[in-house]
């Protein structure tokens, strides 16, 4: 499968992992929370922001049904109207330019996920380096046609879906000439629980599509998405807020800037230590080698003297014979006086 070219940076095996901060909508309606928070984001050393692109009259219906109101008491939301809801976590369309040129002006990558087809348009003339896709969108195929259409990577989010819905969703993009596709793992649960997470999925996921995969990671802390990276995972995406304790929809799965930090350092370590199927030791071992135990000279031995186990010992360090060879040695019979201490080698016995 090909690396992926995501504005100025290579997305792929072969690269250390492409880490998105969620901003999603813990700005709580402020924009000099969310220009700080993209700020934060780049001092953490995340390589992209990531917004939404919605109204909330264009993610559902104002109405009074309860079809409209989320009902699951383990729910963050339990009780919200769904149009209030999205009212109260929605980034103003206004808002993208100077969010993207603050992201800019940081060295670091822009983006957002459209949630209907004007969305797509807006954010492809503000010239976004890639569209992702929302995995409550996942079945939206007309949504994924369009954004697939503008001929820029697509990175689809896959909590919930099936085998299947995944197959209609990644052909519906390639069939729109999309063929730079990252698929996220991931577990739409808010929060999600490790034990929900699944990753071992990441392997199959890849094989199955040919595609990049990664990990839209809902769960507390870091662990699963430095494990993710593990299993190959390319791109980690978390939701990110400046202080959980002042709230904002998203705070209570989000990282703040110091754990952020720590994500992108521990997932660039979990890369750099897969490595390749290797043994014998690496180069900064050989070293190491000397501290091997070999067969020394443990009590002084007189010319002629039979070898044994009172006068030979395996110890540390590695000068002397190998320890595979100590059958062999004992009950020779010294050539010369050998001093205790002394290395024991092929040439000091008969």
């Amino acid at each position: 499968m090909h690396d992926i070219q995501i504005g100025d940076r290579l997305v792929g095996t072969g690269h250390e992992p492409f880490v998105i901060a969620e901003l999603s909508g813990n700005h709580s309606q402020q924009l000099d929370i969310a220009l700080a928070m993209v700020d934060a984001a780049a001092q953490a050393g995340a390589h992209a922001i990531k917004l939404q692109t919605y109204t909330a009259d264009s993610m559902t219906l104002d109405v009074e049904s309860d079809d409209f109101v989320i009902q699951e008491q383990d729910s963050l939301w339990n009780g919200e109207k769904l149009h209030a809801l999205y009212q109260k976590a929605a980034t103003p369309y206004e808002w993208h330019q100077p969010l993207f040129d603050k992201a800019k002006s940081l060295g670091i990558l822009a983006f957002s996920s459209p949630f209907d087809e004007h969305a797509v348009d807006f954010l492809d003339d503000l010239n976004v380096p890639c569209f992702k896709i929302a995995s409550f969108e996942l079945t939206d195929l007309p949504l994924i046609r369009k954004a697939a259409s503008k001929k820029k990577p697509l990175i689809l989010s896959t909590g919930m879906a099936s085998l299947t819905e995944i197959e209609q969703a990644v052909n519906v993009a390639r069939l729109a000439g999309c063929d730079d596709i990252i698929l996220l793992k991931c577990t739409s649960t808010y929060p999600a629980q490790p034990t929900q997470s699944n990753i071992a999925t990441i392997p199959h996921l890849r094989e199955a599509f040919g595609c990049q995969v990664g990990l839209s990671d809902h769960t507390a802390g870091v662990g699963v998405s430095i494990a993710a990276v593990a299993l190959g995972a390319t791109v980690i995406e978390k939701h990110f807020v400046l202080d959980r304790q002042a709230g904002g929809v998203d705070a209570a799965f989000s990282l703040e800037p110091d754990e952020l930090a720590t994500l992108v350092i521990e997932t660039q370590r979990a890369y750099q230590a897969l490595g390749q199927v290797k043994y014998g030791g690496t180069q900064a071992e050989e070293k190491s080698k000397q501290y091997r135990r070999s067969i020394y000279v443990s009590e002084n031995v007189q010319q002629g003297q039979v070898l044994n186990s009172q006068n030979l010992r395996i110890v540390r360090p590695a000068f002397g014979l190998a320890p595979k060879h100590w059958d062999n040695v004992l009950g020779k019979v010294a050539k010369q006086a050998l001093v205790k201490g002394t290395p024991l080698d092929w040439w000091m016995f008969e």
